[in-house]
């Protein structure tokens, strides 16, 4: 089975992240999309990050109307901090059944000459890029590597931290929100702080 792995802290999931999530498993090749909440990292300031389980409970709930779209936990028992090369590594030793690539925002294709052993990643696994506001993507040399596929998808201006900003601002961004995750948020008041 072909993977698509989604990283990200989904500080909250959103819509955005089901529709370039769906997207890319309805119009690519891949079989499936793990959704992987990044743990946080013990270094940084927590601010506004909620637990790594509250997200992880938030994914399942967003994603279990979806078949193809799991949620995934692997790198919270991996040691900190994550590098994607290490999680990679892991997880195709663990499932070797499975093929397992990368999904990114063309904004990260753009930084991940900086990525920890980025030419492994490219040698050993396929890169899905969607689309974001930006025309740099045109200068890049990495975007006509053969491991990299750019994805016709959707172009998804919603963000967790206008979310969260919105939350505490006591606007209504119910509709951003998968109804069962807003429920869970606003019945803990998460982000009001």
């Amino acid at each position: 089975m072909k993977i698509g792995l989604y990283f990200g802290t989904f500080n909250p999931i959103h819509i955005g992240h089901l529709i370039i999530a769906n997207h890319m498993v309805e119009y690519s090749d891949l079989d499936q999309i793990w959704m992987v909440v990044t743990p946080h990292n013990p270094l940084k300031k927590k601010d506004t990050l909620l637990d790594d389980y509250q997200r992880l409970y938030l994914v399942n709930l967003a994603t279990e109307e979806y078949p193809k779209i799991k949620p995934s936990d692997v790198e919270f028992k991996l040691p900190q901090p994550n590098y994607t090369v290490n999680t990679l590594a892991y997880l195709q030793d663990k499932f070797r059944q499975h093929d397992f690539s990368l999904i990114m925002g063309e904004d990260n294709l753009k930084s991940l000459h900086k990525w920890k052993n980025y030419e492994v990643i490219l040698q050993n696994h396929d890169i899905y890029i969607y689309p974001r506001v930006s025309p740099e993507i045109e200068n890049l040399e990495l975007k006509n590597h053969s491991k990299i596929h750019i994805i016709d998808a959707p172009i998804v201006e919603i963000s967790s931290t206008f979310i969260r900003e919105n939350i505490k601002s006591k606007k209504n961004i119910q509709p951003l929100l998968p109804c069962k995750v807003w429920e869970y948020i606003d019945h803990n008041n998460f982000y009001r702080k």
